[in-house]
């Protein structure tokens, strides 16, 4: 099921951990491309210097100040991320997608990050947006309303044990513990010493 309004204006914080174990879904020219949310970072819009509208409104983050379930994607280090809009329009907070187990259209995601090994394909918010064909074109989508691009809950919903830490590749807000993920899932991310457990399961195993 698709998620609603409702779900992505929740506070961010709650809204980081409720992401974990939904699917991203891009029906993309190259076919479905999906996988779970595994990992995660919050970005909040009043005391996080790290935010992207912790300066407000430009052009280049406009989306993040859109209605909830806006998608807001942006360059850096000539890689493109995506997040999602929280909370309330006008507010400027969103939820960092970092990384996701890949489930449908592996083969196309393989072809458009030029690399065959399937843990490296998405672990990563610059290398997940390189799999799923995103860019900065889609900056601005409706994930409730869009056609081609949503998040929806699975039929099933996956066991798993949620783990946080600081977040990563940062320079400002570098104590706030906004980031969430799956502990122990292999697609995860940074270092494996951030998991409680071994860092080699996954929702397919």
């Amino acid at each position: 099921m698709r998620l609603d309004r409702a779900f992505y204006s929740q506070p961010t914080l709650r809204l980081a951990k409720n992401l974990l174990g939904k699917h991203l879904v891009h029906d993309s020219e190259a076919g479905r491309l999906s996988g779970w949310i595994v990992e995660v970072e919050a970005y909040l819009w009043r005391n996080d210097p790290a935010c992207h509208a912790a300066r407000g409104m430009t052009n280049k983050n406009r989306s993040m100040f859109a209605q909830p379930g806006t998608l807001y994607v942006y360059c850096i280090h000539s890689c493109w991320c995506m997040n999602v809009v929280s909370e309330v329009e006008g507010r400027g907070a969103a939820v960092l997608i970092r990384a996701i187990e890949p489930i449908e259209g592996i083969e196309s995601m393989i072809r458009h990050r030029g690399v065959a090994d399937r843990i490296e394909l998405t672990n990563g918010p610059g290398k997940l947006c390189q799999a799923l064909g995103l860019h900065r074109p889609h900056d601005g989508i409706d994930l409730v309303e869009d056609d081609s691009l949503w998040i929806e809950a699975p039929s099933a919903s996956p066991r798993f044990r949620m783990a946080r830490s600081t977040r990563i590749g940062i320079r400002q807000g570098t104590e706030l513990l906004y980031r969430y993920f799956v502990d122990g899932n292999r697609h995860v991310s940074g270092r494996a010493s951030c998991h409680t457990v071994p860092r080699n399961r996954s929702f397919a195993d």
